[in-house]
């Protein structure tokens, strides 16, 4: 059982299922007490912390899915970039030159470089309820692009941008996406339900250039994921986005489609009737007053519900990451919520 194939049901009554972004993180006294006798990536490359932090919001919320405690960058270090966090992510030398492609490395092969993930997988499907859903993850290449070139993933990315046409972004790509493939695999052959390639820096291109730069390197790397696993789901997120973006996509592989909180779930799901659609409130409904959390959450649902939104096609969550400081409890609430009142 999974929140694609078969969902739970009481009653009568089919459950939306429902998991967050970044549900594994700072904001969670789980977490916490795990970070003070270790670091963020020891926590990330030890298979068994890695699983523990991954079931601790599985256990305290009752999440449906459950999604690997990992970090987007380690593709960067192991093309050699380095990698600290301080306490951000800091990376030893960026791509501001052409010359530098020759500079990226690798490591180790990628199958055992990322090896780590694979272990930590096969623990969460031993560990997981038989009715919960594992999700592995990566960056997308042109988030993974802007970190190697900018050090960051939003703003003017002014260099980032240049590096489309100097000959820095191919480069990158003829580096990357092999072993980007490799990773979603490995997490695959670990016992990942779906791999979702999150695309934070998407949205600060026009839709325009999305459509020449970006969505080229995403079906590579989705069609050759597929031909590897291809009874493994996809589930694609770009922030920022909107239906100009959007547009680009249809001929993807995706199954899911991740939505920002500033777009309309119902026009999305209208868009790509076939797909399921995640999200989208606002991250920052979690640190309002409980009452009037739980009051936007019934009144969100009942107009999507109210404009045709397919329940049958959704995964409820949040339209980006849960951030630092969220109140716990707001988190089982909601949760709570979405469990008891969003049924078909």
């Amino acid at each position: 059982m999974n929140i694609f194939d078969q969902r739970r049901q009481t009653n009568g009554k089919t459950h939306v299922p429902v998991w967050f972004m970044r549900q594994a993180g700072r904001y969670h006294n789980h977490y916490q007490n795990i970070k003070k006798q270790s670091d963020f990536i020891t926590m990330c490359k030890d298979p068994k912390l890695a699983c523990e932090v991954t079931m601790g919001p599985i256990e305290d919320f009752k999440f449906d899915a459950a999604i690997l405690f990992s970090d987007l960058l380690f593709p960067l270090e192991h093309l050699g970039t380095g990698l600290r966090y301080d306490p951000g992510p800091k990376l030893d030398w960026h791509l501001d030159t052409v010359q530098k492609i020759q500079d990226l490395k690798e490591l180790a092969p990628a199958r055992e470089f990322f090896d780590f993930q694979k272990q930590a997988c096969l623990l969460l499907k031993k560990a997981l309820p038989t009715d919960r859903t594992l999700l592995g993850f990566v960056g997308g290449p042109f988030t993974l692009y802007t970190y190697v070139t900018e050090g960051l993933h939003d703003g003017n990315l002014v260099s980032a941008k240049r590096g489309l046409v100097d000959g820095r972004w191919e480069g990158f790509l003829q580096k990357l996406i092999p072993n980007l493939v490799t990773e979603m695999q490995v997490q695959a052959e670990g016992g990942a339900d779906a791999v979702c390639l999150f695309d934070t820096a998407a949205g600060e291109l026009s839709p325009g250039d999305y459509g020449k730069y970006v969505v080229p390197a995403l079906k590579t790397v989705m069609v050759e994921f597929k031909k590897l696993c291809p009874h493994t789901r996809i589930t694609y997120y770009s922030k920022h986005t909107q239906r100009a973006h959007w547009e680009y996509l249809h001929d993807l592989p995706i199954d899911t489609l991740g939505i920002d909180w500033r777009c309309d779930l119902v026009e999305a799901q209208k868009m790509f009737p076939k797909l399921f659609v995640q999200g989208n409130f606002d991250p920052i409904w979690l640190h309002l007053p409980q009452d009037i959390l739980l009051s936007n959450l019934r009144e969100w649902h009942k107009d999507l519900m109210k404009r045709g939104l397919n329940p049958e096609k959704w995964i409820c969550g949040l339209g980006h990451g849960v951030t630092i400081q969220t109140p716990e409890d707001n988190v089982r609430k909601a949760v709570e919520l979405v469990h008891r009142e969003f049924t078909y």
